[in-house]
C-alpha cells in the first residue's frame, strides 16, 4: 500500500518505535517493498533512512516520502573485511547510489567491483537475509526480521 507525504514529529517524544522516522520503520516500509526518506520542507535535504530532523538545516519540518528504486552509481569500494554477518560475502562492492529523486543510499551492489563504475544504473533489490547468505547468528535481536537492501546492475 502506498503511503502519501507524512509529516514529521515535531517534538521527540513524538518518537514512537512504529514510527516512520525510525530505523524499525524504514525497514518496515522496506520489508513491503517501499523505499521511503525523508524530505525537509525547509531546505530540500533528503534523509535516508528518513530521520526525525533535517541533519542539513535541523528544521524538524520533515516528511515522508516514498523513492525510486533506481539511481546511479556516485561512489563505490570493496570491503575485504565486512561485518561479521557479511564475512563470508567478502570482498563486498558497497556503493554509494544517487536515487532517481536525488536521495542517496550506500548499499552492497550485487557485482564484482570490476563490473562497477561511477555512473552505472542500478535497482534497488529488497531481500531476506537468509536468501543473501548472512549468518543469522550475528544479528542483533531486533534486526532478525529486517531485510536486506542491495543494488543490483541494470
Amino acid at each position: 500500500m502506498t503511503e502519501g507525504p507524512r509529516t514529521g514529529p515535531l517534538a521527540p517524544e513524538d518518537v514512537t518505535s512504529g514510527s516512520p522516522f525510525t530505523l524499525p520503520g524504514f525497514f518496515d516500509a522496506l520489508a513491503e517493498g517501499r523505499l521511503v526518506a525523508g524530505r525537509c520542507t525547509d531546505c530540500g535535504t533528503h534523509l535516508v533512512p528518513p530521520r526525525p530532523a533535517c541533519y542539513g538545516c535541523g528544521s524538524r519540518a520533515v516528511e515522508t516520502e516514498e523513492q525510486p528504486q533506481t539511481g546511479t552509481v556516485v561512489s563505490y569500494t570493496a570491503v575485504y573485511q565486512p561485518p561479521s554477518p557479511f564475512a563470508d560475502l567478502a570482498p563486498v562492492t558497497v556503493a554509494v547510489v544517487e536515487l532517481d529523486s536525488g536521495a542517496r543510499l550506500a548499499g552492497r551492489v550485487t557485482a564484482d567491483l570490476e563490473e562497477v563504475e561511477i555512473g552505472s544504473a542500478v535497482e534497488l533489490r529488497v531481500r531476506d537475509p537468509a536468501e543473501v547468505g548472512i549468518d543469522p547468528e550475528m544479528h542483533l535481536s531486533y534486526e532478525a526480521e529486517w531485510p536486506v537492501h542491495e543494488f543490483a546492475l541494470r
